[in-house]
């Protein structure tokens, strides 16, 4: 059974806000429906599509829906065939079935860190461990390959996030080719989780769906949640790349899997085409909202010289720097009792050392530049 755990300090302190009506700032929000966004009029008018009304099963999804994936791939230049397209219920869904189809029960992954924490859930989950190697920051974030080439026996898989969360991080040529040449050495699968590719920060021609260019079998995870900023009409889908005859045999495998569980809605594979093609609008007001955000975080931090803003080379997050003059939840306890303002502490990304604090780059500007000054001038004095 599943362990699991009661609610930390900083989840407590935030029912017991909600609970007494007591507003705040939340610059944790993730959830670009609640940011303000603005969505084109009826961009959900696809989804009454009366031919959704008709059900007639298909394992890696309709054709409509995975050929829409494989042409919404062409603004990047990327040719991908809809062949190798295999659509899920979301990114998550996607990891559970790579995991199923990778590694046999006791068998692991290599997951980065720092890094999002739901990939030690997801493991879990499916029986198999999570093995880290590390990120470290350098002016940037670089892989330590010293950590990978430490990984235990039965590791069959090494997990790639690009751009990282919630470091930004992007991997580099270089990178890749390293990762690719110990992945062949070592008979490992590639999984490259890229659902923020859309949102480049500090970087320029960053690398993008990796798994079409690939060596080594590979996998690339992107979804309608943050491609087009719906995270509830629950679409993802999986790129299956590498040599012909490794990439067939997975997307082989992976149908059986996806003919047992058959969990994406017809309503939203009927709508694909449609959302995929009216998403742009929706991109760019993104990418307008956590650029400007992150400018103006930057020159607030002037101010602040005992605080830094990291560099973010994609992605909806800043990472912040901050005097390790108390333990991170302390910190981020106080800072939502005098401030009321909430942003995640570093160790809920596993942050190797104190003291960090992660922002969301989402919330309106205005919010944004009051709350996040707020924070700055709090954790100065």
């Amino acid at each position: 059974m599943p362990s699991h755990s009661e609610a930390n300090r900083i989840s407590r302190a935030v029912q017991t806000l909600r609970a007494d009506g007591t507003p705040f700032v939340d610059l944790t929000e993730s959830n670009p429906t609640q940011a303000g966004i603005p969505y084109p009029t009826g961009i959900v008018a696809s989804l009454s599509d009366p031919s959704a009304l008709r059900y007639e099963p298909s394992s890696l999804g309709l054709l409509s829906a995975r050929r829409a994936v494989a042409d919404d791939h062409l603004r990047r230049g990327v040719v991908v065939d809809p062949a190798h397209v295999v659509l899920t219920s979301s990114t998550s869904e996607a990891y559970s079935w790579l995991f199923k189809l990778l590694c046999n029960p006791g068998e692991g992954v290599l997951i980065p860190r720092p890094s999002y924490p739901l990939f030690d859930h997801l493991t879990t989950l499916e029986g198999v461990f999570a093995h880290p190697y590390a990120l470290e920051y350098h002016g940037r974030w670089d892989i330590d390959f010293d950590s990978i080439a430490s990984a235990p026996p039965g590791v069959r898989a090494l997990l790639l996030v690009s751009p990282n969360n919630p470091t930004g991080s992007v991997v580099t040529t270089d990178e890749l080719e390293r990762i690719t040449a110990v992945c062949k050495r070592q008979g490992w699968a590639l999984v490259v989780d890229e659902v923020f590719a859309d949102y480049p920060l500090d970087t320029h021609g960053a690398l993008t769906d990796i798994a079409t260019r690939s060596e080594v079998l590979c996998f690339t995870l992107a979804g309608l949640s943050k491609t087009i900023g719906l995270p509830q009409l629950k679409l993802g889908w999986c790129v299956v790349g590498g040599p012909p005859a490794e990439r067939d045999a997975a997307l082989a495998a992976l149908e059986m899997v996806a003919d047992s569980y058959l969990s994406v809605g017809t309503p939203v594979q009927v709508a694909a085409p449609a959302l995929l093609s009216a998403g742009a609008s929706i991109r760019d007001a993104i990418q307008v909202r956590i650029g400007r955000n992150l400018e103006r975080l930057r020159a607030l931090t002037q101010a602040a010289p005992a605080c830094e803003v990291l560099r973010a080379e994609g992605g909806w997050s800043a990472v912040l720097r901050v005097p390790a003059t108390r333990e991170e939840e302390l910190l981020v306890l106080d800072l939502l009792r005098d401030e009321r303002v909430l942003v995640h502490p570093g160790y809920f990304f596993d942050f190797p050392s104190e003291a960090y604090l992660v922002l969301s780059l989402l919330p309106a500007e205005d919010v944004f530049a009051d709350a996040a000054g707020r924070v700055l001038r709090y954790v100065e004095c």
